[in-house]
Order: structure tokens, then C-alpha cells, then sequence
């Protein structure tokens, strides 16, 4: 099987969806089909490459400034280079299948290639790209945008969602009625070298919470600190925050604002391994984010045991459990959230038979199920394009 993958934001550049993405298509490659990926330029990335056997296009985009997040200008010009370079380098019978990552703003390019190059495209939608509410132009709630992604997913030959918030919102809000499956994420089982708290310069009498995840509004981590200062100021707590992003200074001015500076560590990109030595060094991960479209951070929490206390808002409630993984709390009730942390930390052994839950769960998570899956997709669609008769 020779596959195009579209998709604006690949590793090193992006968040989750761009990460998953590589995993899924890293392991479909161990198995013997070709992958090709048509991505954004940034800085001095090569323009091609082959990693772990993924042949890695990245096209010129406009104003982008940030490695972890795109602004409207570089998504829009993503369009056109992204279709040029498909169209000097490629011919129909370069690639067997396209698969879409996110309905903006790489929809329209793997929609316009399947058409020129009269392949089938499978689209996956992520959550974000179909439905922010920390963002005011939101493609829910914007028109030409809203009008961009009820096409994108009325005219891909299947859709693929990750979580079944994801796809109850592509019915909700565009009003799409067609079948979409539903392809949860996964996580590659983490191999890392263990490290003890004093390696990182933390104390072994600290609580210590973990989050990861992009530095954006919709992280809302800004609620995770207003929970940390309404803590008793004498309890010794560590807040460690992993990522970087658009809010990273905002995040650090509140944590001195109220007084949390010797309690919050930020820390910026990690690597893989040490974001994993981290989390087996935590004691509980906590996430006040606004919507998740699926969550990966919590399946690698999960992995190492933490429990996890978030709202209930998102993909999440598809696998996380209140009381087995952790606490789902109601979105924005800050009164119950403060209750969960302070019943989490005072209680040892329930975090423990919460983390022994969460390490036998998370097996069903391994990204090797995530490829089977969209393999099986992939060679149906393959096969029904080649034998259009048969029934």
C-alpha cells in the first residue's frame, strides 16, 4: 500500500495531533507499506527527508512563528503550496490512498488531490480543528469556516473520528448525517531509563502534579493555578508544566501573581523520554482544559500510573473512568475540583489502586491498535476503488 498523508502539522512542529499521526504512520511503515507525508516548512527543517522510513515533504508556508502553534496565514497558504508540490512531484499512480489530518486547513488539499489524482481520501478529524471554544474564530462558529468543514466532511470517502465527542460534534454543529467511524488514539509503550526526584532537584516529601500539552487558551491551565493557590499554603506541592506555547509567558506571570513561584516549574519541550520520567516521578496528572478532543497525555499518564483528574468535557469520557481512573469533574466547577485534589493527595492507597487500574487499561491504548485499524480501513477503501462492481 503506497499512502499520501496530508496534514499541515508534523513532528517536530504541531501538538497531539500531529504526534499521533507520525506514530500511526511509523508503525504502518514497520509493516511494510510506503508513506509519504506532505507537511509545513518551519525554519531550517529540511525540505525532504526520510525519517524512520516516512518520506517527509514540507512545503513553504507564510508567517509562521511558532513551532507549536500555527496563526490563519500560515493554514491558508498551506493550501496552495501544498497542491503545487503534489502536482510537480506526483501522478495518480504515485500513491494508492490519501488519509487527511484535520478538516482545516488540510482538508481542502487532500480533498482537491483526491480529485485531480481520482483516489480515495479518508479525513480525520481531531477535535480542535472542528471545534474550539476558546477560540473566536472557532469553525463552528464561523461561517465561511463552518461552510469549509460540513464540505470536507460530506464529500471525504470516509471519515474518521477519534473519540465519540469528536463525532457527536461533526453531527451537532454541520449537521453532517454520514456514516463516521470512530479510531481512538494511541501511544507507543514508552521506553525511557528511570530517574529518581532528586535527579530533576525534587524533594520526596512534595506532591507532586504533572500537565503536558500545548500552551494555548484552550489548555486553560490558568484554573490549575487558581486550584494550586486556594490549596493550604503550607502543604508542599509541586506543579510541573511541560510544553510550551503562545501562553507560556501568560502562565508564568499568573504563578507569580498569586504567589505560586515556588510551586510551579515550568519546563518547556521536554524530550519523549524525559517527559516520561517525569510523569513515573508524579503522583497525581491534573488537566483544567476546556476540551479535549481525545487526550493522548492522559493515556500516557495512565501508563505511568498517575491518576488523572480533569473535566468531563471531551474524548476523554470515552476511556476515563470517575472514581476508577481518577475524578472526572463537571466543567468549571472549580468547588468539586479542589474537593478531588485534596481527596487524590490525601489518600495513598486509592491512588495507588487507581494507577494499577490505569496501567492495565492503557494496553487497550497501544498505538499498534490504532494502525490495525486504519490499515483495515485503508486496504477496504483500496480494494472497493479497484473493484467499484463488486459488491
Amino acid at each position: 500500500m503506497k499512502l499520501l498523508v496530508v496534514n499541515y502539522e508534523y513532528p517536530p512542529i504541531g501538538g497531539g495531533g500531529g504526534f499521533v499521526t507520525r506514530d500511526i504512520i511509523e508503525n504502518i511503515v514497520e509493516r511494510g507499506h510506503g508513506v509519504t507525508v506532505i507537511t509545513s516548512q518551519y525554519n531550517d527543517l529540511r525540505k525532504h527527508e526520510t525519517i524512520n522510513g516516512v518520506d517527509i515533504i514540507r512545503v513553504p508556508v507564510c508567517c509562521r512563528k511558532q513551532m507549536e502553534s500555527a496563526n490563519l496565514i500560515s493554514m491558508l497558504s498551506y493550501l496552495p503550496s501544498s497542491i503545487i508540490k503534489s502536482i510537480v512531484d506526483f501522478d495518480s499512480k504515485t500513491f494508492d490512498i490519501i488519509n487527511t489530518h484535520f478538516a482545516i486547513p488540510s482538508g481542502p488539499s487532500g480533498w482537491i488531490l483526491s480529485k485531480m489524482f481520482c483516489l480515495p481520501n479518508v479525513l480525520s478529524i481531531h477535535g480542535g480543528d472542528i471545534f474550539d471554544p476558546s477560540k473566536s474564530l472557532s469553525p463552528h462558529n464561523t461561517p465561511v469556516l463552518s461552510d469549509t468543514v460540513r464540505l470536507m466532511l460530506k464529500t471525504a470517502d470516509r471519515v474518521v473520528a477519534q473519540s465519540s465527542n469528536t463525532k457527536s460534534n461533526a453531527a451537532r454543529y454541520y449537521k453532517v448525517d454520514r456514516q463516521i467511524d470512530i479510531i481512538p488514539l494511541g501511544i507507543k509503550k514508552p521506553v525511557f531509563e528511570r530517574k529518581r526526584r532528586a535527579d530533576f532537584g525534587l524533594s520526596e516529601d512534595d506532591f507532586i502534579f504533572c500537565t503536558i500539552g500545548r500552551l494555548v487558551k484552550r489548555k486553560n491551565i490558568d484554573e490549575t493555578l487558581q486550584m494550586l493557590s486556594g490549596l493550604d499554603q503550607d502543604l508542599r506541592v509541586k506543579l510541573l508544566v511541560m510544553g510550551d506555547g503562545p501562553q507560556y509567558a501568560h502562565i508564568s506571570n499568573l504563578a507569580k501573581q498569586l504567589s505560586l513561584h515556588d510551586k510551579v516549574v515550568m519546563l518547556g519541550n521536554v524530550s519523549d523520554e524525559m517527559k516520561f520520567q517525569l510523569l513515573s516521578v508524579s503522583d497525581c496528572y491534573i488537566s483544567t482544559a476546556m476540551h479535549e478532543g481525545f487526550g493522548l497525555v492522559f493515556l500516557e499518564a495512565m501508563e505511568c500510573g498517575l491518576p488523572v483528574i480533569c473535566y468531563d468535557f471531551g474524548g476523554q469520557t470515552d476511556f476515563l473512568i470517575n472514581g476508577k481512573t481518577g475524578f472526572l469533574v463537571e466543567l468549571g466547577n472549580m468547588q468539586k475540583l479542589h474537593q478531588r485534589v485534596i481527596e487524590t493527595m490525601n489518600d495513598r492507597e486509592m491512588r495507588g489502586k487507581m494507577g494499577n487500574f490505569n496501567r492495565q487499561l492503557v494496553c487497550n491504548f497501544y498505538i499498534e491498535r490504532c494502525a490495525d485499524q486504519y490499515i483495515t480501513l485503508f486496504e477496504q477503501l483500496i480494494h472497493d476503488s479497484v473493484n467499484p462492481n463488486v459488491a
